[in-house]
C-alpha cells in the first residue's frame, strides 16, 4: 500500500486536443500512485491546471483560477478533510515556470508539457517540502515511460480517442509560441503508436484522432528502420481490427504529401474531413507571418485535395488584424474563404504573445478594426457552415454513436464530417456505426433517424 492510496485528482484542460490526451495520460501515470480522477474538485487531494498559452491573456486566467482552487484548499483544511496540493502543467507552465512559483505560493509544483510522467515522483518530493518546477526538454521518451491506461479506464473516457504522434513545430510562423513551449519536431516511432492504437481498439475504441502540432509533419521510425511519414503510419493504422475510423489534426500546408494525398483516396476508414490552417488570404501578411506558402500555393492544395476525394470537408484556422494587415489584405482572406469555402472553421483576433517576433512589430492594427473584421469573417464563415450542414438534409450517412443526448432515447453520434448528429436509439447501441437518414439541422448539430435496417 503507497501513501497516496484511494487520494484523488482533479484535472482542468485548457486549450488543444493534445492537452486532452496529455490530461488523459497525467490521470494514467498518477493511477500508479493510487489517484483516480474526480469531477469534484472540493474532493480532490491534487488540482492540476493543465493550460494552454495559445490565446490571450492566458497566464492570467491561470492566476484566476488559482485565486478560487485557493479558497478550495483553505475550506477543505478548515474542514479537516486534510491538504490538497495544486500543480500547473502545460505550455503556460512551460513559458512562465519561475514566475508561476514567484507570484502563487499555493503552487506545489510547475511542469512542462514534456515532463508530465515524471508527475509521481515530483508528488514525492512536495511530500518532503519541496516546491517543484520542471520545464526542461528531457532526453528520455516521454511515451515510452507512461504507463498504459487500464482498459475500463479507457472504455469509460469513450469510444473515440485522442492518440498524441507527433509534438513540436519547427515552422517558427511569427504570432506562435508553439516552438518555445512544445520543442522541436519530434515523432513517436511507429510501433509505439500501432501498439497504443490495439490498446484503444480492444478496449472498444472504435475512432482515434492522431494529434500533433503540425501532425503532417510526422516522420518517426518504422518498423523497417526508415522514416515513415503520416500517410504511410495511416495506411499501417487502418490494418487493426476493430478501428474503423482515423482522422489527424493539425496540419500545415507545407506538409500534405503524396503519400498522405493517397491516404485520403485510397483508405474508406480514413474520415472525409481536413483541418488545414490558412490564417491569412494576403500573401503579405502570410510571408510577415512566416507560413511560406501563398494564396495560390493554398488554393492549387486543396484542388488537388479535392481531386482525390471530392466529398472531403475542409476547416481552417484565421487570424485578422496581424500586424501591417490592411483592409486590402484583409479582403484577400475574405476572397480566400469565398473561393474555397468551409465546412468549420476557427477565427480569432491578432493578440500578441510575448517572446515572438509579430510581438514586437510597430505595425499593430487597432483593436476596433480588429474586431470589426472579425465580425464580418465569422458572418462569412457561418454562412458557409450553415450551408455545408443543411447540404446534409436528405442524406443518409453513417453516425458513430458516442453518448447518451439531453432527451430520454436519444444518443449523439458523430458523422464523417464531425458534425454532431443526434438520434433516438437504444443506449446499447453506444460504440456502434449505423446508418442514418438526415431530417433536419439545428445551429450547432443535424438530427436523423436510424435506418430500421442496418447492413
Amino acid at each position: 500500500m503507497t501513501a497516496f492510496e484511494n487520494k484523488k485528482v482533479f484535472v482542468k484542460t485548457y486549450g488543444c486536443q493534445m492537452n486532452v490526451y496529455d490530461s488523459d495520460r497525467m490521470a494514467d501515470s498518477l493511477a500508479t500512485k493510487g489517484y483516480s480522477q474526480t469531477d469534484d474538485m472540493s474532493e480532490a487531494d491534487l488540482v492540476i491546471l493543465n493550460t494552454c498559452h495559445i490565446r490571450e491573456k492566458a497566464a492570467e486566467k491561470v492566476y484566476s483560477e488559482l485565486g478560487r482552487i485557493r479558497k478550495v484548499k483553505q475550506e477543505k483544511a478548515e474542514a479537516g478533510k486534510g491538504d490538497m496540493k495544486i500543480g500547473i502543467a502545460g505550455c503556460v507552465a512551460q513559458a512562465e515556470g519561475e514566475e508561476i512559483m514567484r507570484r502563487a505560493p499555493v503552487v506545489d509544483m510547475v511542469v512542462g508539457p514534456q515532463a508530465y510522467h515524471k508527475l509521481p515522483d515530483f508528488l514525492d518530493r512536495t511530500d518532503r517540502g519541496e516546491r517543484v518546477v520542471e520545464t526542461d526538454f528531457p532526453v528520455e521518451d516521454k511515451f515510452a515511460a507512461l504507463p498504459n491506461a487500464k482498459k475500463e479506464v479507457t472504455r469509460k473516457r469513450g469510444v473515440s480517442a485522442f492518440l498524441t504522434v507527433q509534438e513540436g513545430c519547427d515552422k517558427f510562423c511569427t504570432f506562435c509560441v508553439v516552438p518555445y513551449t512544445r520543442g522541436a519536431e519530434v515523432s513517436r516511432p511507429v510501433a509505439q503508436i500501432v501498439d497504443e492504437a490495439k490498446r484503444l481498439a480492444d478496449a472498444g475504441v472504435r475512432e482515434v484522432n492522431l494529434l500533433g502540432q503540425n501532425v503532417n509533419a510526422y516522420h518517426g521510425v518504422g518498423p523497417d528502420g526508415a522514416d515513415w511519414g503520416l500517410g504511410e503510419l495511416l495506411f499501417h493504422l487502418a490494418k487493426i481490427d476493430g478501428l474503423d475510423r482515423l482522422r489527424y489534426t493539425t496540419s500545415h500546408p507545407r506538409d500534405m504529401d503524396d503519400a498522405l494525398m493517397a491516404a485520403h483516396r485510397d483508405l474508406d476508414c480514413l474520415m472525409p474531413y481536413l483541418h488545414l490552417p490558412v490564417q491569412s488570404g494576403s500573401d503579405k501578411i502570410l510571408a510577415a507571418m512566416n507560413r511560406q506558402h501563398s494564396y495560390d500555393d493554398y488554393v492549387r492544395l486543396i484542388d488537388r485535395i479535392r481531386a482525390v476525394r471530392p466529398d472531403i470537408a475542409l476547416s481552417g484556422d484565421f487570424i485578422v488584424g496581424f500586424p501591417g494587415e490592411t483592409e486590402a489584405d484583409f479582403e484577400d482572406t475574405m476572397r480566400i474563404v469565398r473561393e474555397v469555402t468551409y465546412a468549420s472553421a476557427f477565427s480569432f483576433k491578432y493578440s500578441p504573445r510575448p517572446g515572438t517576433p509579430a510581438a514586437d512589430s510597430d505595425e499593430q492594427v487597432a483593436e476596433a478594426i480588429k474586431s470589426e473584421r472579425l465580425y464580418r469573417l465569422q458572418a462569412l464563415l457561418a454562412e458557409q457552415q450553415k450551408g455545408f450542414n443543411a447540404s446534409k438534409v436528405g442524406t443518409e450517412m453513417t453516425v458513430l454513436l458516442e453518448r447518451k443526448g439531453r432527451e430520454p432515447g436519444q444518443l449523439v453520434g458523430k458523422s464523417p464530417w464531425l458534425q454532431a448528429v443526434q438520434v433516438d436509439a437504444p443506449e446499447e447501441l453506444i460504440g456502434e456505426i449505423v446508418t442514418v437518414t438526415i431530417d433536419s439541422m439545428g445551429t450547432n448539430s443535424l438530427f436523423g433517424t436510424m435506418l430500421a435496417k442496418q447492413g
